[in-house]
Order: structure tokens, then C-alpha cells, then sequence
């Protein structure tokens, strides 16, 4: 990305440079009756924007300390700061006006058509659910020249609270209506 180009070849340039910025996360592997019905349960955005190079040194130490401390809390501050000279010449911060974005979010069980949901053979062979889908954060494992005796105590608050976190969103997605859907399916099969 070069934010350097000659502003007057863009009529945006007071905007900044034109980006988009996505994410998405995994929540789930949705197993329904056919392949056709199978899906994920996710959590996605995307944003449209402008960026400008940070310029300012209190800012631009700011975004830095947000950005290692979005990694792990605290760790700004547990870390040898401020960074020297060569680190702060060599590392550029972008400022990002967001002018839109999008979001889309899939939870639940599976969704089957109707014409599958009524073959008692199909619903007796396969099975239907879904698998949560979360990442969890493992025992630190010191480095090669690593002299503290034990992980600092902002790093452990912060794994386990993130385990918990993430599998608990995770099963709360593969939930999500399925009390509903259950209900649906038993008044199908009263009738």
C-alpha cells in the first residue's frame, strides 16, 4: 500500500486511501440431512472506508499500545515500552474512518426442507446437529530465554476468561432457536 502517491492523481485523497476491512469467525459446523442444507454458524463484517497515515508520535503510540493490547490485555505495559527509534520509524499506523459496513451473523440448528423432514427412513440414517467451533488458548510454554519463573497473572486472567468466552458463544450459537425448531418438528409429527 502506497500512501505516499502523488495526491492530486486522486480527487479522495483529502478522504485518505479507499480500503475495507473484513473479518469473519467460525462458530459452528452445521450437519443437516443433506449436503445441500449443510452451513456454518458464523459471525462476519466487512467495513468501507478511508485510511490516513498516522503522522502524530502520541497517537500513533496510542494505536500501538491499543493493537498490543487488543493481542492480550495488559501486555503493553508488561512489555519493554516505549518502542526505540528503529521500532517506531519501521512500523506504520493507519487511522481508518469508516464511512460503511455490513454484518452477517448464521446461528442454530439446521434448516432441512420439508419433503426431508417428513421421510422417517432419512431422519432415522442421519444424523443432524451441530459442532461447535471455538479456539482455545493453551498452557504458555516459555520461550528459549525466558529467566521469569511463571506466566504473568494478566496472561492466565486472559486465557481463561477467553476459553470460557468463545466456547460458551459458540454452544450459545448451535442454540439458538433450537427449543423453537424442537417444538415446530413434535407439532409436525402430531399431526
Amino acid at each position: 500500500m502506497n500512501l505516499s502517491r502523488d495526491p492530486a492523481s486522486n480527487p479522495d485523497s483529502e478522504k485518505g486511501l479507499p480500503v475495507s476491512i473484513a473479518a469473519s469467525h467460525l462458530d459452528g459446523l452445521v450437519l443437516a440431512l443433506t449436503p445441500n442444507s449443510h452451513s456454518y454458524n458464523y459471525r462476519s463484517a466487512v467495513l468501507f472506508g478511508h485510511a490516513q497515515l498516522v503522522t502524530e508520535l502520541d497517537e500513533k503510540l496510542y494505536a500501538m499500545q491499543l493493537v498490543t493490547d487488543g493481542v492480550v490485555p495488559g501486555r503493553w505495559n508488561g512489555s519493554r515500552v516505549p518502542p526505540n527509534a528503529a521500532e517506531m520509524s519501521s512500523t506504520s499506523v493507519l487511522r481508518v474512518r469508516i464511512a460503511t459496513g455490513s454484518a452477517k451473523i448464521r446461528s442454530g440448528p439446521p434448516g432441512d426442507d420439508r419433503g426431508d423432514l417428513e421421510d422417517t427412513a432419512l431422519l432415522g440414517r442421519v444424523w443432524t446437529g451441530v459442532v461447535p467451533v471455538y479456539t482455545t488458548l493453551g498452557e504458555p510454554i516459555p520461550g528459549p530465554y525466558n529467566k521469569v519463573a511463571a506466566p504473568p497473572a494478566y496472561l492466565e486472567e486472559y486465557r481463561t476468561e477467553t476459553n470460557a468466552d468463545v466456547k460458551g458463544y459458540a454452544v450459545e450459537a448451535a442454540l439458538k432457536d433450537l427449543h423453537a425448531a424442537k417444538k415446530v418438528a413434535s407439532e409436525e409429527e402430531e399431526h
